[in-house]
């Protein structure tokens, strides 16, 4: 095995070892199966191994944590699906989680613990961020991000929905980049277009798609990347750039993504 590549250890792996991992990351059906974001769950865990945090994944046994069915409102799958997890997390002992789904932190966080589903729960910006500031994990000099104009995008579920607005921004801050706010950010920011189920249907007839609208925001900023912490942030935005054919001049990527490119070897 070369010093590039590892095993993920899984929970069951552990469990038969007789040993509980710090963390554990959850992948997310995104992380998952999604082509481009299966490359932020390899970055971020590149990024634990490197650093040697503690963790592992659910592997087979990770299922879907409802949100999309409770968002598109079916309730009862959306508690089927849950308090399958649920048993299956409190089976292993776990106590922290770390996700880099915004959809997926949002569900294990406020709506498991009614279900009996009690967790420390931790979007992966604001991991990256306490890892930083722990002094964990140290950037190069010379990384390719340097001087580059960034611009990030809320995610509903992150920001609004959860409140976290700075730990993203500071864990680009350590880039040394030219970090460029769009016109609406932060409490004020647009969503992409595929929160709450929508992701799965086509739009519904209008002037134009809402997530046009926001990579508008984007190429006004005159950024040269689009920093985004959501599968589904990610794909709209991708497709955005794709619409207004400047995929060879501006780059989307997962905030983890820059990291993980970014740190000394």
């Amino acid at each position: 095995m070369s010093a590039n590549t590892f095993q993920v250890p899984t929970m069951a792996k552990l469990a038969a070892e007789g040993k509980t991992p710090e963390v554990l990351f959850w992948v997310g059906c995104a992380g998952a199966f999604d082509s481009r974001y299966k490359k932020v769950t390899i970055a971020f865990a590149r990024i634990l191994h490197k650093i040697g945090v503690n963790f592992a994944v659910l592997g087979t046994e990770e299922s879907c944590t409802g949100d999309p069915a409770k968002r598109a409102g079916n309730e009862f799958l959306f508690q089927m699906q849950a308090i399958a997890n649920i048993e299956l997390l409190n089976m292993y002992g776990v106590k922290k989680i770390v996700t880099a789904c915004p959809h997926c932190f949002n569900t294990l966080k406020n709506e498991y613990p009614s279900l009996g589903g009690n967790y420390e729960v931790l979007h992966h910006t604001t991991f990256l961020q306490q890892l930083i500031n722990e002094g964990k994990i140290k950037l190069t000099d010379t990384h390719e991000f340097r001087g580059k104009r960034i611009t990030y995008h809320d995610s509903c579920y992150l920001g609004r929905a959860n409140d976290i607005y700075e730990a993203p921004r500071a864990v680009l801050e350590q880039l040394d980049a030219d970090l460029v706010e769009m016109k609406r950010s932060k409490a004020k920011g647009l969503c992409c277009g595929a929160g709450g189920a929508q992701m799965f249907k086509e739009p519904e007839k209008g002037k134009k798609d809402i997530n046009i609208e926001r990579i508008e925001d984007a190429l006004e900023t005159g950024a040269n990347v689009i920093a985004v912490a959501c599968p589904f942030c990610m794909t709209m935005m991708i497709d955005g750039v794709k619409n207004k054919e400047k995929e060879d001049k501006i780059a989307v990527y997962d905030i983890s993504e820059l990291i993980a490119r970014s740190l000394q070897t």
